[in-house]
């Protein structure tokens, strides 16, 4: 590798170090998606050993039903909004499944505390939700299906990964919360 390329990517890892949130106009929003990842360990933690099923059909669309509403208060596309939270939902799931995997093999990683859904975990994701949908007004311009959003949208996910030391099932579950962005 020549110098001027090693110079390169240590620039590029000084300013990720340097940078509290993901890199880029759509780094907010990416930095929220992360955060509603991580959220999905609380939902796992108070599912896991219930029956409350990781899929939940009518909690989904009571979720979508929202969002396409308060979308169509912002000036939002209301499907375009509720596309893009359908991806947060899917990667949500996709925590659970692993770490439901993870646990099941490995019973003393079990969280100690079983969070409560309603009063402890649905407020985050209701907070979540209204931040999202402020950033995707606030980026509606630039997530648009072209290449400058798809380059601003992959900047945004690999600085996050690396920001948030994501491991693989949380990097994988950003990468489906991500998805759909540029439309």
């Amino acid at each position: 590798m020549a110098l001027s390329e090693i110079m390169k990517t240590l620039a590029v890892a000084l300013t990720l170090a340097a940078s509290l949130h993901p890199v880029g106009p759509l780094g907010e929003l990416t930095d929220l998606a992360v955060k509603r990842v991580q959220v999905a360990d609380l939902v796992a933690a108070a599912k896991f050993g219930t029956t409350q099923p990781i899929d939940d059909p009518a909690r989904e669309k009571q979720v979508l039903d929202g969002v396409r509403t308060r979308s169509a208060e912002l000036g939002l596309d209301p499907e375009n909004a509720a596309r893009f939270f359908r991806a947060q939902i899917e990667a949500n799931k996709l925590v659970q499944r692993g770490l439901y995997a993870r646990w099941t093999e490995h019973p003393e990683e079990v969280p100690q505390h079983r969070p409560d859904l309603g009063t402890e975990v649905r407020p985050i994701l209701d907070r979540l939700t209204t931040d999202i949908l402020a950033e995707l007004k606030d980026t509606e311009q630039i997530r648009r299906p072209t290449l400058r959003c798809e380059v601003h949208a992959t900047i945004a996910e690999r600085s996050a990964v690396v920001l948030h030391r994501l491991d693989r099932l949380h990097e994988n579950a950003l990468s489906e919360a991500m998805r759909g962005v540029c439309f």
